[in-house]
């Protein structure tokens, strides 16, 4: 299918205006993400309709905690991506272009499938995930817009690389998104990424003024984006820029991919991180990969009352009346609470 977003320049070569790369592809060739392709001159999308994951999830697993707690999530993705992570955890799908010489595998499967799918297996959302909506825009869009006829939302859990134009090209569809802001150093985003910090944020600024519901999650990884100084700016532009209701999820790093020269983050690194968050000014601060830590449940911001209480990704409770707090009548921020 022939893709979006992109200008036909002067010896068939094509600049793509998907992602802030903004590749220009030559004849014959791909894109950083390794599946938009310039054939003769047209650049085609080689993801439409190739699913290569698909699950119904709960929506805490994207993470997402404060957007219909407890609901159930059409879950997809493809392959491919516009990173190269080296602590990629769906590198084989995500990478498997890269790694594979051009490898492109999925099932065939249609926008208007993926959402009737979504309404029968009772799901209140489309995730588009596993590896970087960005990449399958063609085929999220499309899928979002028959969802939205079904009443069913439509959340990215995404890198946060699309440009602009995407996002006003989406945002009459796309009703949440979790992004990853992966650190807060332009260095970090160059070496293990291969990626600019300012557009993450440019595209956090710009989903946040077209009223996409967000929330951040950001992998500690020991030595690498866990000082005490960068978790401080990263809270304070997120506090500043996004305001201080955004949920922020700091999760546990793992080895994996190319990057197994580092330990896995020590807990009281996640539990530091969280107190820096609360200290700064946001409300709402979650450790993930953390079996067992209290903070999986939300408290009230005012009295401190739980009020949604989690074990994992599953809800034991939602206390939440009429989006407050059932103990001191504060608002509870989110979207569908109660």
């Amino acid at each position: 299918m022939e893709a979006r977003l992109y200008e036909k320049k002067q010896e068939k070569k094509v600049r793509c205006g998907l992602c802030s790369h903004r590749c220009l592809i030559r004849e014959g060739e791909r894109g950083t993400c390794n599946v938009r392709e310039n054939r003769d001159g047209t650049l085609y999308t080689l993801v439409y309709d190739r699913i290569i994951a698909r699950h119904v999830d709960p929506i805490e697993k994207k993470p997402l905690f404060h957007f219909y707690p407890s609901s159930l999530a059409y879950s997809i993705g493809t392959v491919g991506c516009n990173f190269r992570c080296k602590f990629c955890q769906n590198a084989d799908i995500a990478h498997m272009a890269a790694d594979q010489q051009g490898r492109i595998m999925g099932k065939e499967f249609t926008p208007e499938q993926i959402a009737e799918e979504a309404e029968v297996t009772g799901c209140k959302s489309i995730a588009y995930t596993y590896t970087e909506p960005t990449v399958f825009f063609e085929l999220a869009c499309d899928a979002a817009r028959f969802a939205h006829e079904k009443g069913i939302k439509n959340v990215f859990v995404t890198n946060g690389y699309m440009t602009a134009e995407a996002l006003d090209m989406i945002s009459p569809y796309l009703d949440a998104a979790n992004v990853d802001l992966k650190a807060f150093t332009d260095e970090f985003y160059k070496n293990f990424c291969s990626a600019r910090l300012k557009h993450v944020l440019e595209a956090m600024r710009k989903m946040k003024e077209l009223g996409v519901f967000l929330e951040v999650t950001t992998l500690l990884i020991p030595g690498l984006n866990d000082d005490e100084k960068e978790l401080k700016s990263l809270t304070q532009f997120m506090v500043s820029e996004l305001g201080e209701f955004t949920p922020w999820h700091v999760s546990r790093f793992h080895p994996t991919y190319r990057l197994t020269d580092r330990p896995s983050t020590p807990v009281e690194t996640l539990r530091k991180a969280r107190e820096i968050g609360l200290s700064e000014g946001l409300k709402y601060v979650y450790t993930g990969n953390v079996p067992g830590e209290a903070t999986e449940s939300t408290y009230c911001h005012e009295c401190g009352a739980v009020v949604i209480p989690r074990r994992g990704f599953t809800v034991l409770e939602n206390r939440v009346v009429n989006n407050s707090c059932p103990d001191c009548n504060a608002p509870v921020y989110g979207a569908g609470l109660s």
